[in-house]
C-alpha cells in the first residue's frame, strides 16, 4: 500500500487549493519544477491521477477532490497533535478559551472568576472565534475549550458540559406580518425565508425557505432589515437587540444549548478544572 509523506501532502493541498503551480510554489517557497515533479510522483506512487492539466488551467480530479478533503484533516490531525504533545509538557501552559463575541450568554464573568479561586488556576487566554469555526480550534490544538452551541456546532470529536438551556426568538423586520405579534410559533413561520449559516448544518424551522448566506451575526442583521430575509435565534445571541428590528420569542422551538466543550481525547487536569468550575459556576446563576 502506498504510504503518504506529510510534505507531499502539503505540497499537493498547496495546489489543489491555488489551482495554479506558480501560486502553490511561491506559497511553498520551492521552485515550480521540483513542485511539478513532486505531485507527477505522487500521483505514480498513488496510481491515479490527481489533477487535470493544461497550459491555462488545472483541476481536480475526483480522486483529487478525496484527497483534498482527506488530505486537510489528515494534516490538521498531525499539528494538532504535535501542538497538544508540547502544551502537555508545558507545566505553565495558559488555558485557552475560544469563544464567538458575546456568545457567553453572560456567564463568562462568573466562570472566570469560580476558575480563579481555585489553586491550580492558571491564567485564562480569550481567543475569539467566527460563527462556524470555534469547533475546530479545538479539535486542531489551537484552543483547549470553546463556548459553543447545540445543536449548530458541530461536535464531532468533541465532549461537553451544558451551561444553560434557552428559548429562541424571531428576529423580524418591523413590517413583517408577524411583528406585531407577542409570541410566534414554528407554524406561524412555515415558508419564511431564513439565512444559512455558512458551515452549519441547516437547522430552520420546519417548511422554511433557505435563504441567504451568512457568514456571522452582522450581515444576518442587515439582510434581514432588508426584508431579505429572518432570523431564529438562540435567546442570548439575539443580545443586544437590534433598534431596527423586532424580536419576538419562539414558544415552540427546540432550546439550544450553551456548552463548554473539549477534545475527547483530552484529560489533562488544566482542562478538567477549568470545565469544574465553569458547571459551578452555571449552575449558581
Amino acid at each position: 500500500m502506498a504510504e503518504l509523506e506529510t510534505r507531499e501532502l502539503e505540497y499537493f493541498v498547496a495546489v489543489a487549493e491555488e489551482l495554479h503551480f506558480g501560486r502553490a510554489a511561491t506559497r511553498l517557497a520551492i521552485a515550480q519544477p521540483a513542485l511539478s515533479k513532486a505531485i507527477r510522483r505522487l500521483e505514480s506512487r498513488l496510481g491515479v491521477k490527481l489533477l487535470e492539466r493544461s497550459s491555462r488551467h488545472v483541476a481536480l480530479t475526483a480522486a483529487g477532490e478525496a484527497l483534498l478533503h482527506h488530505g486537510r484533516h489528515a494534516l490538521n490531525a498531525v499539528s494538532a497533535a504535535a501542538e497538544k504533545a508540547r502544551r502537555a509538557g508545558d507545566q505553565q501552559a495558559h488555558l485557552r478559551l475560544v469563544i464567538k463575541p458575546g456568545g457567553d450568554a453572560n456567564l463568562l464573568s462568573g466562570i472566570l472568576a469560580a476558575y480563579a479561586g481555585r489553586p491550580d488556576a492558571r491564567q485564562v487566554d480569550i481567543l475569539f472565534g467566527g460563527a462556524t469555526d470555534r469547533a475546530d480550534h479545538v479539535r486542531d490544538g489551537r484552543a483547549d475549550v470553546a463556548l459553543l452551541y447545540r445543536p449548530f456546532d458541530d461536535m464531532t470529536g468533541l465532549d461537553h458540559e451544558t451551561l444553560t438551556v434557552e428559548g429562541r426568538v424571531a428576529i423580524l423586520p418591523p413590517d413583517h406580518r408577524l411583528a406585531s405579534r407577542s409570541e410566534v410559533t414554528l407554524a406561524d413561520l412555515a415558508q419564511e425565508t431564513l439565512p444559512r449559516w455558512r458551515g452549519v448544518r441547516w437547522t430552520g424551522a420546519p417548511e422554511a425557505v433557505p435563504g441567504p448566506e451568512v457568514t456571522d451575526a452582522a450581515g444576518a442583521m442587515h439582510m434581514i432589515r432588508l426584508g431579505r430575509t429572518i432570523a431564529i435565534l438562540p435567546r442570548s445571541l439575539a443580545q443586544p437587540p437590534h433598534p431596527d428590528l423586532v424580536y419576538r420569542p419562539v414558544i415552540d422551538a427546540p432550546h439550544s444549548e450553551l456548552v463548554l466543550a473539549w477534545a475527547q481525547d483530552d484529560r489533562r487536569r488544566l482542562v478538567a478544572s477549568f470545565v469544574s468550575a465553569a458547571v459551578d459556576a452555571a449552575g449558581a446563576t
